[in-house]
């Protein structure tokens, strides 16, 4: 399909050169950047699923390594890397920098999809930037692990979480609390931390595939003209 076409890119961010499937689909509507989780890549079969719905829907995305290569080698023997949030934020922080800059996606408004640790550098970089992020999903989420910023966050955010993964939802509960802008949490009755329950992960495409075309749409600055 047209619309499941990507390109390779290779982005620099904080001192490191990243890799990443940047995919635009015809009649664009935003641009979502994917943060995988702890352990994972931009290969994700999860992210994937979900970013291929989303460009079904007219939304362009950006999956990238937030390690490089070297990186990655170590992270697998050491697991050194995968929860140092405020690296990974950095690194999400060029990302979104570029994404900015780049003719392909320059004029688009911008979406960051984060799971589990991931979500923490969604949060991260949408604190850090809050005039370039217009909208965060967090699937299964540890906004704990950004807790010293999630009272700077700006742009909409939705907290999914399975309801069987009971300590992430209670973290996320908790984080609905700090969070002072639009905001929802979403339960996905039954499902665990990893979505792989039968349908289980069609509806987290779904919800965030609602969520960024609310706010990453043209009319969204007309609907939500104080976002905070």
């Amino acid at each position: 399909m047209e619309s499941d076409r990507e390109t390779f890119v290779e982005v620099p961010a904080a001192g490191a050169l990243l890799r990443g499937d940047l995919g635009i689909p015809p009649r664009v509507a935003g641009v979502v950047l994917f943060a995988h989780g702890s352990g994972s890549s931009r290969h994700s079969p999860r992210n994937r699923f979900v970013a291929a719905e989303l460009r079904r829907r007219g939304l362009a995305t950006l999956l990238t390594d937030l390690l490089t290569p070297e990186e990655e080698a170590v992270d697998l023997r050491t697991a050194q890397y995968r929860f140092d949030i405020p690296l990974l934020g950095r690194r999400l922080v060029g990302l979104v920098d570029w994404l900015t800059e780049h003719p392909q996606t320059r004029a688009l408004r911008i979406g960051l999809f984060g799971a589990s640790t991931g979500a923490a550098a969604a949060l991260i970089a949408a604190a850090e930037r809050p005039e370039s992020v217009r909208a965060v999903v967090s699937r299964g989420g540890r906004p704990d692990l950004a807790a010293s910023v999630l009272d700077r966050v700006r742009a909409p955010t939705l907290l999914i979480v399975g309801g069987a993964d009971l300590p992430v939802l209670r973290i996320n509960e908790e984080a609905l609390q700090r969070l002072r802008c639009e905001k929802r949490l979403v339960v996905v009755p039954g499902s665990g931390h990893l979505f792989e329950e039968p349908g289980a992960l069609e509806e987290v495409a779904r919800l965030a595939a609602e969520w960024f075309g609310q706010y990453l749409s043209r009319t969204s600055e007309a609907q939500t003209p104080d976002r905070c």
